[in-house]
């Protein structure tokens, strides 16, 4: 193996991440044809693994893909965790992949890779994120009621969400929030949007958006807490002038947005209480 990042199979076997392991015809290569999820690992601990690996299922059930080994995928998640270097990198994200192989054949693949947590974002937690709001073309609810546009699957089809950060960087934001034609908010290429609304927490209906495992962890963890969490379908102006605004993924876990479209958003005063409550890791870069 070179570098940081390790790839397992699912035997639990670790391979050389240089060497490819997928062949050329590989539908999950060719068209996209498959599902992904990824998990945060902290200290060699992979954190809301069960939910990841459930999700895993749900996306492959959605592309009729065949039923991840969850078996194979635990044994390449637990060589990884073992052989990953703690001392010098506490985090890791764990890329977990299936793909429906090629086109007549019942060769899924499947391997699990682990990579550093990118500095970018650890300075995000720390320091928030400057999004835009872009529009993804059509409602939530509409894609949900059209099972062939795959809401709610995490597919390896991800042009669409890279190019719509691409264009975020290449005009001074971070990141994204989707919105629908109408100016309902919708989700991030990768994350999933809260707001403070005068000490409410709001998340948009997950109708046609991918389940956030962050999200379902805080309605779990924020209630005991004095800190409930509801769904509530928000414009883009609630965000603009909400008490304060996140994007919730599994890596960054809790990132405030500092502005939107170039207009500041204050930092909610329950950040550090949601923070904690997460599990929000200190990880310097």
């Amino acid at each position: 193996m070179t570098g940081t990042n390790l790839l397992a199979n699912l035997d639990g076997d670790l391979l050389d991440p240089t060497v490819p392991i997928v062949r050329a015809d590989d539908l999950g290569v060719v068209r996209g044809d498959g599902v992904f999820d990824a998990m945060l690992a902290i200290g060699g601990t992979a954190v809301d693994r069960d939910a990841h690996l459930d999700r895993l299922e749900r996306s492959a059930a959605m592309l009729a893909l065949p039923r991840p080994d969850r078996s194979g995928y635990e044994r390449a998640i637990d060589a990884l965790l073992a052989a990953w270097p703690w001392e010098t990198h506490p985090e890791a994200m764990l890329r977990l992949v299936q793909t429906r192989g090629p086109e007549g054949l019942d060769l899924p693949g499947g391997w699990v890779m682990a990579e550093p947590m990118a500095p970018a974002a650890i300075r995000q937690r720390r320091e928030g994120v400057r999004v835009l709001a872009l529009d993804r073309g059509f409602d939530g609810g509409e894609v949900a009621a059209m099972p062939w546009l795959l809401p709610g699957a995490k597919t390896l089809s991800y042009g669409i969400n890279m190019a719509a950060k691409r264009y975020a960087l290449a005009n001074g934001a971070d990141d994204v929030v989707f919105v629908s034609p109408g100016g309902a908010v919708l989700e991030g290429p990768t994350s999933t949007v809260l707001v403070d609304r005068d000490g409410e927490l709001l998340t948009p209906p997950q109708d046609g958006i991918l389940p956030s495992i962050t999200l379902e962890r805080l309605f779990e963890v924020g209630p005991p807490a004095g800190l409930p969490v509801r769904f509530e379908a928000l414009r883009l102006d609630e965000l603009r002038a909400a008490r304060g605004v996140w994007l919730l993924s599994s890596g960054r876990v809790l990132a405030p947005v500092t502005a939107i479209d170039g207009e500041p958003v204050p930092r909610s005063p329950l950040h550090a209480r949601i923070a904690t409550l997460l599990g929000v890791p200190t990880s310097v870069e």
